[in-house]
C-alpha cells in the first residue's frame, strides 16, 4: 500500500515539474528553470512584461532583445508557452514582415 502511494506521489511530482511555464505568469525561478534562459534573459523578459503582456510569440520575439525564432523554438521545447500556446502551434511563428509599398505612377521629378 505504501509503495503504491509513494509511486503515485512521485508520478504526480514528476508530472508537475515538467508542466508548461506560461511566459505571462512566470516568475524569475520559473524562467530560470527553462534551459537556455539565464538571469540576463529572464530579466529582459520581465522588464518587457512590465510594459504589457506578451500577445503572442511574434510579440515576444520582437520585444525581447536577443530572442529569435531559434531561441523561441528551443524555449517552447522546454515547456515555455504564451497564454497556453506553444511556439509554432497556432501562435505566430515568425516576426511580421514589413508591408511592401505599392508602386506609384507619379514621377517626383515632374
Amino acid at each position: 500500500m505504501w509503495k503504491s502511494a509513494l509511486a503515485l506521489t512521485m508520478l504526480i511530482t514528476a508530472a508537475t515539474t515538467s508542466a508548461a511555464v506560461d511566459l505571462n505568469q512566470a516568475t524569475v525561478a520559473d524562467l530560470d528553470g527553462i534551459k537556455g534562459i539565464g538571469p540576463a534573459v529572464s530579466s529582459r523578459i520581465l522588464d518587457e512584461r512590465q510594459k504589457g503582456r506578451f500577445k503572442d510569440w511574434n510579440d515576444f520575439i520582437v520585444r525581447v532583445k536577443g530572442i529569435g525564432a531559434g531561441n523561441a523554438a528551443r524555449f517552447a521545447s522546454e515547456g515555455l508557452v504564451i497564454d497556453g500556446v506553444a511556439y509554432g502551434s497556432g501562435g505566430s511563428a515568425a516576426p511580421p514582415r514589413p508591408a511592401l509599398l505599392a508602386p506609384t505612377s507619379r514621377n517626383p521629378k515632374q
